[in-house]
């Protein structure tokens, strides 16, 4: 007897020290993150386009928020009515990738599943999706496939308050309740459910962007899931509607609205310019950021011809100067006064953003030279410069110019003198930011 006891108990110790070393194990290795190369590759992409677009479209309303707050008969409409109505005939996601292609965006983030809880994919979790509508077609697999024949980074947004299973469940309507809040644990399941779907029946996904309480969770579940996948908001700093005032520690990304609104919006509008919109990729990109720049397309599926026009201005910008954008990384200062800097992955070129001269108010004239002083950096023995887009040789119709670039190591600092000398509008006007390349040069 005595023998079995202490065969339990020497049992029970190993057993204890077996659990408790798997524990320590288990605590060493953390919970799941991003994979570090992945990590980098996200860094190297720099531009994304964010697409909002939901059944409550139709109305111009803000997306899914209208549900909070609501009275009974509003959300009988919302939830009962308005899907019968939803009828996007002209969806081509097509579209929407040759614009955010020659814009220069890289990765794509749809709105599979807004708060509202309304899905956008052909689902097996509710019956408050796109296949009970008029249009009667998985949304996320066009968008998914347009994706890969475009070559573009395929990303979900998708969010775990789901506004329809609180009403069916009878909770109120409300964003503090999320996964695996005040008991809620079937909210958890429900989403995990969606997600099994999302990444399971469209391929590799790239990137994720959760919104809402519990999706640090949902972000493990996402690396089980799809070990690749970046999750973005979740696990990384993800600042909305601003930019962060001093650089951080990559990788992050900030997401923009091109107006007021996410969602589409039909009147009281107000739009950003090609020139703000501009200016804020340059200062993402020094800080060290990626910029996710939205647009939301209307009721039948285009996106709007205002916001269509800003891409476009950003897409003639980013011709002639993406080389400044896309596998870059911060510089060790920012910039200087009006200016910013970005570099090559190896260092050996500097990009020197002259934001000062952009504008309708500072715009640099055609054939204008420029003089500037760079305090921080510090010109070598293999120093070269050059004007991005331009071979700094002719000038249109003026023979006896010289609009070559120069620059000049002085006391202090390095200075630079360049011309601008490419017609990129006909009438020779340009408000946007040029860019000077400097190769080998170095920081103090």
């Amino acid at each position: 007897m005595k023998k079995s006891i202490m065969s339990l108990l020497t049992s029970a110790v190993l057993l204890s020290t077996a659990l408790n070393a798997a524990a320590i194990e288990l605590r060493s290795r953390g919970p799941l993150l991003n994979d570090e190369q992945r990590e980098e590759e996200f860094m190297d992409w720099g531009l994304g386009m964010f697409v909002h677009w939901s059944m409550d479209s139709q109305l111009g309303s803000v997306i899914s928020h209208s549900m909070v707050g609501a009275s009974d008969q509003y959300l009988d409409e919302y939830i009962n009515e308005l899907p019968k109505t939803f009828n996007p005939v002209d969806y081509n996601p097509d579209r929407w990738m040759e614009i955010a292609k020659l814009a220069g965006v890289k990765y794509m983030v749809f709105t599979t599943k807004h708060h509202n809880g309304f899905c956008m994919w052909d689902t097996e979790t509710t019956d408050f999706n796109i296949m009970n509508t008029p249009y009667g077609k998985d949304i996320v697999k066009d968008y998914v496939d347009a994706c890969h024949r475009h070559g573009l980074k395929v990303g979900f947004y998708f969010s775990p308050e789901d506004f329809i299973f609180q009403h069916r469940n009878g909770r109120d309507i409300r964003r503090a309740v999320g996964h695996m809040d005040d008991g809620f644990d079937a909210l958890g399941d429900y989403n995990k459910k969606q997600l099994d779907e999302l990444l399971t029946n469209y391929g590799e996904i790239d990137v994720i962007f959760f919104d809402g309480r519990g999706m640090e969770k949902l972000a493990q579940y996402v690396h089980k899931k799809q070990p690749n996948c970046i999750v973005t908001r979740g696990e990384m700093e993800t600042p909305e509607q601003r930019l962060p005032k001093e650089p951080m520690p990559g990788p992050w990304e900030s997401c923009f609205t091109l107006g007021n609104q996410w969602q589409f919006k039909p009147t009281n509008e107000e739009y950003k310019s090609g020139t703000e919109l501009i200016n804020m990729l340059i200062e993402t990109r020094a800080k060290g950021g990626n910029l996710l720049i939205n647009v939301g397309p209307d009721p039948y599926g285009v996106i709007p011809f205002e916001q269509d026009r800003r891409f476009r201005e950003l897409a003639l910008w980013m011709f002639v100067n993406k080389e400044a954008i896309h596998d870059v990384r911060p510089c060790k200062v920012v910039g200087e006064d009006g200016m910013y800097f970005t570099q090559s992955r190896d260092g050996k070129s500097v990009y020197v953003f002259l934001t000062q001269f952009s504008g309708e108010q500072n715009k640099w004239k055609y054939g204008e030279r420029k003089k500037i002083l760079f305090k921080e950096l510090t010109a070598t023995d293999d120093t070269e410069i050059s004007v991005l887009g331009q071979n700094s040789t002719f000038l249109e119709y003026q023979a006896n110019a010289d609009p070559s670039s120069e620059f000049e190591q002085t006391a202090d600092g390095l200075e630079i003198s360049v011309m601008r000398a490419q017609r990129i509008y006909n009438n020779k006007r340009w408000p946007n930011t040029v860019v000077v390349k400097l190769e080998n040069v170095t920081f103090k």
